[in-house]
């Protein structure tokens, strides 16, 4: 059984929010710790980011202290190797050997800088809440006191399963080393509680393949802002277009199989697609859109702020989540929240977010372009069906996802924690 509700937060707590990296508008995370520090200082709890690069924004009232890693992966120039005169101790050490032999080392490299930060400042935090760092790093926080919290998402052990399927040859091993870190990550997990997850799903998932105890993980689904996802019943939507917000390199995210079925529709209708993303140049996916002969009608963008990715999002005819997988999903619930209508994958957590099919939402199978264009061309089709599922979505948005219910959610179980902890300790 899962666990009982506790009570809410009984007074302002001090809270430490751990995340390795937090980038600002896709991936999640970096979206999941701007909002929800955002509602948890207006609760009046006094919220402190620790954050690696690339770090977030955030609201006024939180306060932001950054934890910087050597920046291994940024984007402007990744895999590049600063000169030794800049590695500042032997984590710095462990990050750059980590990176030489082809693993991961930010979520263990995180953990150990903040386990370091943080045991030096025990009297100034009442609880940290760590955002799916997972690295040993947090076992050390426990033994020194710490009532610690820790959202899972999903387990990146599914990113690493479907990856591996999608390798060949020596890219195999490759992912294997690459994806390395999940092992720690699963039993740092095992001896966490309470471990906060968006949806059933993934709770599910984190069962399964981490071998969590059920009991352990309370469902806590993520929010909206609706300042800036919401319906603009004045705004002109563009005829024809077709949004898309996504990791777009990823085959996880099923980016793929929305271009092959926005291909499929280009030669039956005007459509356009746009992709908030930005493809690695030669990759994956700039290397088909050009071979589908998509480049005049398939757009990307990215660096784009929450206000210009809803008036985005509001612009659409219909907005897609080809997903393999979702925890949860925040793109699905911000383009509900923008009255637009959905069509997304029946895989992970998005059946969960979206409801039955046909009500808020269209549930296609997973990579099926035939199936996906079908289903688009249906509603594009279909004027008064789109404005009826964009009705249904916003009051699905209005009554199930909202930040101010998750950061409330959160903080009852930061006071059970705390409460837990004292008791242990005594």
């Amino acid at each position: 059984m899962p666990h009982t509700p506790p009570p809410p937060a009984q007074r302002p707590l001090r809270v430490a929010l751990l995340s390795y990296r937090s980038k600002p508008h896709c991936g999640g995370q970096g979206v999941y710790v701007r909002h929800l520090s955002r509602e948890l200082a207006a609760l009046g709890h006094r919220v402190t980011v620790l954050s690696g690069q690339p770090y977030p924004e955030l609201d006024d009232g939180v306060i932001l202290e950054k934890l910087p890693s050597l920046d291994l992966y940024n984007d402007a120039d990744p895999f590049t190797t600063p000169p030794l005169g800049q590695w500042r101790d032997w984590i710095d050490a462990l990050e750059v050997g980590t990176m030489w032999t082809a693993g991961f080392p930010e979520p263990l490299t995180f953990s150990l800088r903040a386990l370091r930060d943080l045991r030096r400042r025990r009297t100034e935090f009442d609880v940290v809440h760590d955002n799916q760092t997972l690295g040993y790093g947090l076992l050390g926080l426990q033994q020194a006191g710490f009532p610690l919290v820790a959202t899972i998402h999903h387990p990146i052990t599914v990113d690493r399963r479907i990856e591996l399927d999608e390798a060949r040859g020596w890219q195999r091993l490759s992912k294997r080393r690459w994806y390395s870190f999940t092992a720690m990550q699963g039993r740092v997990a095992r001896r966490l509680d309470p471990i906060l997850v968006p949806s059933r799903s993934s709770a599910d998932d984190i069962v399964r393949e981490f071998g969590v105890e059920r009991p352990r993980i309370d469902v806590v689904p993520l929010g909206v802002d609706t300042r800036h996802f919401h319906p603009r019943p004045d705004g002109a939507r563009v005829p024809g277009r077709i949004v898309c917000t996504a990791s777009a390199d990823s085959p996880l995210k099923g980016v793929a199989t929305l271009l092959r079925a926005v291909a499929k529709l280009a030669t039956e209708r005007d459509v356009s697609l746009t992709v908030v993303s930005r493809p690695k140049p030669g990759g994956p996916t700039d290397t088909l859109v050009d071979e589908l002969s998509l480049r005049g009608r398939t757009t990307f963008v990215s660096g784009i702020d929450d206000a210009e990715l809803g008036r985005l999002i509001a612009s659409a005819e219909v907005a897609v989540v080809p997903s393999f997988y979702e925890g949860f999903s925040l793109p699905a619930v911000e383009a509900m929240a923008c009255g637009t209508p959905l069509v997304a994958s029946r895989a992970g957590a998005l059946p969960e977010v979206v409801g039955t099919d046909g009500g808020a939402g269209v549930l296609t199978e997973p990579g099926d372009p035939e199936e996906l264009a079908a289903r688009i061309g249906a509603l594009l089709d279909d004027p008064d069906e789109r404005a009826r599922m964009g009705r249904a979505a916003w009051d699905r948005v209005q009554q199930r996802f909202t930040w101010r219910a998750v950061a409330e959610a959160t903080a009852a179980r930061y006071a059970a924690a705390l409460a837990t902890t004292r008791r242990s300790q005594h």
